[in-house]
Parts: structure tokens; C-alpha cells; sequence
């Protein structure tokens, strides 16, 4: 019975502590939730990625059938005109054949004047176009394909960003808000010194001196906590500004863990190849070889067809004669067009080895990077062990130091400066953990993976 007990004690303190971890991420989670759907950067691009599969979206269009509908009506008079001599060919011969029926059968006609611009004519029609040879439009929504992806990097690429930012201004914040809690409670033990000599003082125990020194210790601290409280509203606003909330929203205080074997585990990572600003590059540079390939089927013939079922007619006649229907197709064929084509081709190829480079530079850069944020934890654990020495040692020496002076063998000084010890060491492991928290998420940048 006794040991179901210990084993219940065990789980319900293992789970305590697991419920306690996971709240103590809760917040700083909630707050990259948040700014990851409200922050007006990420959501610029968000538009500008809904544009991109617009586009797409058009140039998938282009391979459907075009159906327009179109009318013309003009009025025009003058201008160039063809004379028909009706009358000179054909008058003689009806005269002719009306002296020989000895009767007026063939009147006389005049000769007719018909301009070539058409007068109170209209035309209605539906065209229905369709391309039949195109390359252009397969290599089009090739490169609009590619430009949504690369959209979605540039979102993946800001969202990490974001992440960081966010991770290390409230880490920032915690820095600040736990400075300030530290000083709080180095002040109350300097205020608690002031009123020990103002007693000294006033039973004849103690000097004039000593009470000065301890009046001027507590507006020390006052004036370290007023710079505190500034710091931790600067945090404060810094964070609310990445999440997209007022200023002045209150930034909720959580402590946060240090996770070792997370951070071992972080320590051994090396690959970097599905980091998303490598991605981007590869697709920018898909899009310009797609665009070398189409610039370089420049010569094959572009060929489409249409059909037209309308009516045309003068005085808006409408009858079986104004009705119509035509069906045509048009090439085109490039000759000479001044290299134009050839330049984009070289372009083209100039942009490509221009990528290559980038890549290059940027799997060094990135590797640069991860070592140097490597080296960063790396330093900053060990500025984290010696504050953790250095704070035990700090609260021995207090401990000594304000035993002996109330026993009366240590100075003021003494204990002056065995809290100011104190108070430093506790500043410098708050900065210590910090730091390094703040180094894990530069690294967890340099390592992001797409999700």
C-alpha cells in the first residue's frame, strides 16, 4: 500500500509539473498565435499572395475559348467612291432594242457612284476565339505557378522572422519584469536596513551617518526601479506592436523554462536544405529558366481561329440576307523584330547565373550564421553557470554578512555591499537565462524548416 502511494505521489507530481511547463508556455504560444494571424506585415503578404493566384488563375484561363460579343454602326459621307458607267454600257443597247419592239420596253438608266465608306451600316457579332498554338501561354502559367509558391515563401521567410522577434521581445519583457521584481525585493530589504539604524539612532546605538547612508541606498533603488518600470513597458510595447494590439495592452509575465535536451538536440542539427529562404531562391530561379524556354521558342508560329455569327446590314436591316457567319484562322510568324528576342535570351541566361551565385552565397551565409548562433549558446551557458556560482556565492555572503551586522561585527558597508553582491548576481543569472532563451530562438531561426 505504501508503495501505490509513493507511485500515485510520483505521477501526480510528474504531472503537476508537465501541466505547470505547458502553462508556462501558454502565454508566450498564445502570443505568437496571435501575431502570426494579426500582424499587418504577414497579412500584406497575404494579399499579395491571393494576387498571385489571381494571376494564375488568368493565365489558366487563356486556354478556354473567348466568346465577345461586338457592334459597329457608322454614318459617313464623301471620301474615296468607285463610278460604275451602268448607263454608258447599257443605254445605247436599250435603245436599240426598243427602236426594234417599236416600244419604250427598256428604260434608260444613270450611271451609278457607290463610296467605299459605308453609310448608316451596322454590324453585329459574336466572335468565338480559341488558340490553337501558343507556347506562350503553357511557359505564362508555368511562371505564374512558381510565382504563387514563391509567394508562400516569402510568407513561410516572415513567419519565422516573426516567430523570433516575437520569442525574443518577451523574452526581453520577462528580462525586465524580473529585474524589477529583484529590485522590489532588494528594496525592501535596504528599507528594512534604513529602519533598523533610524532604531540604532534613536536608542543612542547608532550614527547620523549610517541613517544618511541608508536613506540613500533606498532612493538608489528607487531610482533603478523607475528605469526598470520604463524598460518594461518599452518590452511591453514592443511586443503588443508585433501582434498587431494597442499599445498599451497589458503583457501577461510567465516565467520560462529552459529546455536542455531541447537545446542539445538544437546543438546537433546541421541540415538546413528545406529552410524556406533556399526554397525561394531554387523557385525564383525555376522561373527564370521557364522564361529562357519560352524566350527561345520565339520562332515557332502562334496560330488561332475564330468564328463570327453576327448580322450587317444598311438602315438596320434585318432579314436572311444581314445574317452571317465566317470562321478564320490568323498566324503569325516572327521575322526580324531587331534581336529583341535573342536579348531576352541572353537576359535570361544573365539572370540564371546570377541566382546560382545567390544560392552559393546563401548556403554560406546560413551556415555562418547557425555556427555563430551555436557559438552564442555556447557562451551564453556559460555565462549562465557562472551566475548561478556566482549567485550562491552572493547569498552565502549575505547571509554571513547580515548575521555579523546585526550582531554588530560587520560595518554598514560591509552589508551595503554584500546586497549590492547579492542583488547583481540575482540581475546577472535573470540576464544569463535570458540570453540564452533569446540565443535558442535565433538558432531555431536559422534552423527553420517548412512547416
Amino acid at each position: 500500500m505504501e508503495n501505490s502511494h509513493k507511485k500515485f505521489l510520483i505521477v501526480f507530481l510528474l504531472f503537476f509539473g508537465m501541466l505547470e511547463e505547458v502553462q508556462s508556455q501558454s502565454v508566450l504560444n498564445n502570443y505568437l498565435d496571435e501575431g502570426l494571424q494579426n500582424n499587418l506585415v504577414l497579412k500584406e503578404k497575404n494579399i499579395s499572395l491571393d494576387q498571385s493566384i489571381l494571376a494564375l488563375k488568368d493565365a489558366k484561363s487563356f486556354f478556354l475559348p473567348s466568346i465577345d460579343f461586338g457592334a459597329t454602326y457608322t454614318v459617313a459621307d464623301g471620301g474615296r467612291a468607285i463610278v460604275l458607267p451602268i448607263g454608258d454600257l447599257l443605254n445605247g443597247v436599250y435603245s436599240s432594242l426598243n427602236t426594234l419592239l417599236d416600244r419604250q420596253a427598256f428604260p434608260q438608266i444613270q450611271n451609278v457612284e457607290e463610296q467605299f465608306l459605308a453609310n448608316n451600316f451596322y454590324d453585329a457579332r459574336v466572335r468565338i476565339s480559341y488558340p490553337v498554338i501558343n507556347p506562350d501561354l503553357h511557359f505564362n502559367k508555368q511562371i505564374r505557378d512558381q510565382s504563387v509558391r514563391l509567394e508562400e515563401f516569402e510568407i513561410e521567410i516572415y513567419k519565422a522572422e516573426l516567430t523570433k522577434n516575437i520569442k525574443q521581445a518577451y523574452y526581453k519583457y520577462c528580462l525586465a519584469y524580473t529585474a524589477k521584481q529583484i529590485l522590489e525585493e532588494s528594496k525592501i530589504l535596504v528599507q528594512q536596513n534604513l529602519k533598523d539604524n533610524k532604531s540604532l539612532l534613536a536608542n543612542g546605538k547608532g550614527l547620523p551617518a549610517q541613517v544618511l547612508r541608508a536613506e540613500s541606498e533606498v532612493e538608489n533603488i528607487n531610482s533603478q526601479l523607475i528605469e526598470a518600470e520604463n524598460r518594461m513597458k518599452n518590452a511591453a510595447y514592443y511586443v503588443n506592436f508585433l501582434i498587431n494590439r494597442p499599445i498599451e495592452s497589458e503583457v501577461i509575465f510567465e516565467t520560462q523554462s529552459i529546455n536542455e535536451m531541447e537545446i542539445d538536440n538544437l546543438m546537433q542539427e546541421e541540415d538546413f536544405s528545406d529552410r524556406a529562404e533556399i526554397h525561394k531562391i531554387n523557385t525564383a530561379k525555376g522561373i527564370q529558366e521557364t522564361a529562357l524556354r519560352m524566350n527561345q521558342n520565339f520562332a515557332i508560329p502562334r496560330l488561332n481561329t475564330f468564328a463570327d455569327i453576327g448580322m450587317q446590314g444598311f438602315e438596320f436591316d434585318v432579314s436572311d440576307q444581314s445574317r452571317y457567319f465566317m470562321l478564320g484562322v490568323n498566324m503569325s510568324f516572327p521575322i526580324f523584330q531587331g534581336g529583341r528576342n535573342r536579348n531576352a535570351i541572353t537576359r535570361a541566361k544573365n539572370e540564371i547565373r546570377n541566382l546560382s551565385y545567390q544560392t552559393e552565397l546563401l548556403d554560406d551565409s546560413i551556415e555562418m550564421a547557425i555556427r555563430a548562433a551555436k557559438n552564442n549558446i555556447k557562451a551564453a551557458e556559460a555565462a549562465k553557470y557562472s551566475a548561478e556560482q556566482n549567485l550562491r556565492s552572493a547569498t552565502a555572503y549575505l547571509r554571513l554578512i547580515d548575521r555579523g551586522y546585526k550582531e554588530g561585527t560587520n560595518s554598514l558597508i560591509e552589508f551595503i555591499d554584500a546586497r549590492n553582491q547579492f542583488t547583481l548576481s540575482e540581475l546577472k543569472l535573470t540576464i544569463a537565462n535570458y540570453s540564452l532563451l533569446s540565443a535558442v530562438a535565433e538558432l531555431e531561426r536559422e534552423l527553420q524548416t517548412l512547416n
